[in-house]
């Protein structure tokens, strides 16, 4: 089992740097702007295909269950094909999008895993993936980490609306303190499930150096108390959550 999740790790691996690590700017752009024509888009497929090559080969050769060099060759062509199609549709969406981004990395590692478990030609992985997925403790775990994010924000921010017409302090950029809060949320969450509560005390010092300037140059106390407010109230509601969770999934 370590040698079949080391072998998709090093598909992922070599998917990343193909990707990232390997491709200059100035190919990316040529298939915005060239599409279809682009050789720089066959080029970058290629590069996959190669990479994705010299790993099944090499898996090949190290292991005497896994798959035969035509299979490895076979894997490499699909796997450049379907980056290059995959690209290619890409190439026609509005460059610069998040969800674009995420759509394309997603249907490629869909592609990485279904060239993997043809490999292994078993889909036990996968089957054991689902069943660990739908345990109580992991979907507690989903469940805490979507709660601390869109549905608190609303929360807090419904508490806090009674305070926030009484606040003016103009020049902050617009939903940014809904974000950090989410980002602090996950982080405190975090800390709590993986037990490290002394942590989060450093979180809290960071952030209050970082704000130290700004509360102290507005010199306004409602500023200060409302940003403290919000602070506590954000990381205490993911501080219960997490405790929550883990009483309930594994008994305190």
């Amino acid at each position: 089992m370590n040698a079949d999740l080391s072998l998709l790790l090093g598909l992922v691996l070599v998917h990343l740097l193909g990707d990232f690590a390997l491709q200059p700017r100035r190919w990316v752009e040529a298939r915005y702007t060239r599409k279809v024509r682009s050789p720089q888009l066959y080029l970058h497929a290629a590069l996959h295909a190669g990479l994705t090559f010299a790993v099944l080969g090499a898996a090949t050769l190290t292991h005497s269950t896994a798959g035969s060099l035509s299979m490895a060759l076979g894997g490499a062509l699909a796997i450049g094909s379907s980056h290059a199609l995959i690209d290619l549709g890409k190439a026609y969406l509005p460059p610069q999008r998040l969800r674009w981004f995420l759509l394309d990395q997603a249907l490629h590692l869909l592609v990485l895993l279904g060239v993997w478990l043809t490999w292994l030609g078993d889909w036990q992985p996968l089957i054991a993936f689902w069943q660990w997925l739908f345990t109580p403790p992991v979907l507690g775990v989903v469940v805490a980490y979507l709660l601390v994010t869109r549905p608190l924000s609303i929360v807090i921010a419904l508490v806090m609306r009674r305070w926030s017409a009484e606040i003016d302090n103009p020049g902050t950029l617009i939903a940014a303190g809904a974000r950090i809060g989410m980002a602090e949320r996950v982080l405190v969450l975090t800390l709590v499930l993986l037990d490290q509560l002394t942590a989060i005390g450093f979180l809290l010092a960071a952030k209050s150096v970082l704000r130290f300037g700004e509360l102290r140059g507005a010199q306004d106390r409602k500023l200060t108390e409302y940003v403290l407010m919000g602070t506590l109230l954000s990381v205490s509601t993911a501080m219960v959550l997490g405790l929550l969770i883990r009483l309930a999934t594994t008994g305190g």
